[in-house]
């Protein structure tokens, strides 16, 4: 990954330290956060990268030894928000495996599938329909699941990523468990839970 340096006004060996010691061992963590929240793995992949240009970018405001994930993941989050509100007001995105086959003739054979082995295992992990019902929430109650019950946040350090009061972090939180509830009651009744 290449990384603008222009405007880190740090020595380069420094820099990189920094960002090899305190960002490096969260890149999982992030691409995770970005894969739930945008369920396409090449958008992930461009959400992480984009995450940490500007990390790097910025990293005379980090203060090594503070809480690197949590600083990270508001600055994915804050891109994800950003991406989000282009594409809603762009044309949809086109998977080119299947207009390429489309245009080939060749259609007895199925577009091309994008497995990510990481990918399908947190799904087996939540199951299908968890996995759906989280994905259907409203972004802001998405982010607030995966941050609080997935990536295990405290309160304080979601309010940080999202720039939001504790207040709101704990009624998002109330009102997104309270539609995760209602939407899984068939298939919790159906797994024997009452």
């Amino acid at each position: 990954m290449e990384i603008d340096t222009q405007t880190v006004s740090m020595p380069q060996s420094d820099a990189q330290a920094v960002f090899e010691k305190e960002f490096m061992p969260h890149l999982d963590a992030m691409y995770n956060f970005a894969l739930r929240l945008t369920n396409d793995e090449d958008d992930a992949q461009d959400l992480v990268q984009d995450t940490c240009m500007k990390a790097f970018r910025f990293i005379d405001s980090f203060e090594p030894g503070t809480y690197a994930k949590a600083w990270l993941f508001r600055i994915l989050k804050n891109n994800f928000i950003n991406d989000y509100r282009k594409k809603s007001r762009g044309p949809a995105k086109v998977e080119f495996e299947w207009v390429e086959q489309s245009f080939s003739g060749d259609e007895d054979q199925e577009p091309a599938s994008h497995a990510d082995l990481h990918a399908e295992t947190v799904n087996e992990m939540l199951g299908d329909e968890i996995t759906a019902a989280i994905q259907a929430l409203p972004v802001d109650f998405r982010m607030i699941i995966i941050l609080c019950d997935l990536e295990e946040f405290s309160y304080e350090e979601m309010a940080r990523i999202l720039d939001i009061p504790i207040g709101t972090v704990r009624s998002r939180l109330h009102r997104a468990r309270a539609i995760l509830k209602e939407s899984l009651a068939g298939y919790a009744k159906s797994k024997g839970y009452h």
